[in-house]
C-alpha cells in the first residue's frame, strides 16, 4: 500500500509510518508532500492519506492519528498501548499524559531540525520508535539508577512532590524514615542537593516541604539526628573508639563528631558514654 501525508514530519507523521510498517503493512511506501497537495496526490498515486484534517486517519477529539490507527486495525499489543499516550502527549503538547512525552517531543524536534530530507528523517525516526517500542515492551520498569534503594528513595520523593500540599502527614513520610535509616548503614553522604538534582526540583523547595513532616527539621538536620542516634547505639559498645564511631557515622573526624554530638545531646560523647555504661551497669546490678 501507498500512504501519503504532509511534508516536514515530526511526531505523528513519523510514528504512524513506523506503526504501519511494523504492524500493518511491512512493504508500505510513504510520501510527504505540501499540505495543499496531499489529497490530489493521493488520488494520482492511489495512496491512503493520513494526518490531515477532515479524513478518517487523523486527529479526532483528543486523540491523534496514531491512536486512530490502533483503533482501526485493532492493534492491542500492550507495548503499543504504553506508547500511545507518549506519542499523543508529545504530538499535542499535553506532556502530562506521560512522563516520556516531553522527551519524545525534544528528540523529534531536534531530529527534524537536523535532517531536512523527509525520507531520511523517516528512516532515522524508525530507529527512534523501534527503540521506544523495545523500552515499552521490555524495559519500562527498569531504572537507570542501579542501586535498588536509590529507586525506592526517588519513588518516595516523587510521591512526596505529588502530595506536598496535603495537610495530613503523607504515607511517604513514614516510609522515608525507614529508607533513610537503611541508607545510613552504607551511604553516609546522603544530601538533599543530589536528590533534588535527580528530580530536577530546587533543593530549597524540597527542604522547606520536608521539614513540615519532620519536626521542623531540614533534611540535613534530620540526617545528622539519625547519625547521632546511630552513634549512641555504638557508644554502648566499648570496643569502638570515638574516632571509629565518628567514621562509622559519617563525620569528617572526631572533633566534628564531638561538636555535633554535644549540640544534639548536651554532652560530650565521652561523658555520654561513661554515663551510659554506668547506667547500664547499675541496671544489671
Amino acid at each position: 500500500m501507498k500512504w501519503i501525508t504532509r511534508e516536514r514530519p515530526k511526531i505523528d507523521r513519523i510514528a504512524c509510518p513506523w506503526l504501519i510498517r511494523r504492524f500493518i503493512d511491512p512493504a508500505a511506501e510513504f510520501y510527504y508532500v505540501p499540505f495543499n497537495e496531499v489529497l490530489k496526490q493521493a488520488e494520482i498515486l492511489d495512496a491512503i492519506p493520513f494526518d490531515i484534517p477532515d479524513i478518517e486517519l487523523s486527529h479526532h477529539a483528543d486523540k491523534c492519528t496514531f491512536d486512530k490507527l490502533l483503533e482501526k486495525y485493532e492493534l492491542n499489543d500492550p507495548a503499543l498501548q504504553v506508547m500511545a499516550p507518549i506519542i499523543r502527549g508529545a504530538d499535542t503538547d499535553v506532556h502530562h499524559l506521560a512522563n516520556q512525552a516531553s522527551g519524545l517531543w525534544a528528540i523529534s524536534a531536534g531530529l527534524a531540525f537536523n535532517i531536512r530530507d523527509d525520507q531520511e528523517l523517516l528512516a532515522a525516526g524508525i530507529v527512534i520508535y523501534d527503540a521506544l517500542y523495545s523500552w515499552a515492551k521490555h524495559l519500562k520498569d527498569i531504572r537507570h539508577t542501579q542501586n535498588p534503594v536509590d529507586h525506592i528513595l526517588l519513588d518516595v520523593y516523587h510521591k512526596f512532590l505529588k502530595q506536598g500540599s496535603a495537610k495530613k502527614t503523607p504515607a511517604w513520610a513514614k516510609e522515608i524514615k525507614e529508607i533513610i535509616q537503611d541508607q545510613l548503614d552504607f551511604n553516609l553522604n546522603l544530601n538533599l542537593k543530589d536528590i533534588s538534582s535527580e528530580l530536577n526540583v530546587h533543593p530549597a523547595y524540597l527542604s522547606r516541604e520536608f521539614s513540615r513532616h519532620f519536626d521542623d527539621l531540614s533534611f540535613g538536620e534530620y540526617i545528622r539526628k539519625l547519625r547521632i542516634d546511630k552513634a549512641i547505639g555504638l557508644l554502648e559498645n566499648p570496643a569502638y573508639s570515638l574516632s571509629e564511631i565518628a567514621y562509622l557515622t559519617g563525620f569528617s573526624d572526631q572533633s566534628h563528631f564531638t561538636r555535633i554530638f554535644k549540640k544534639q545531646t548536651g554532652e560530650n560523647p565521652s561523658i555520654f558514654r561513661k554515663n551510659l555504661l554506668k547506667s547500664k551497669k547499675d541496671t544489671k546490678g
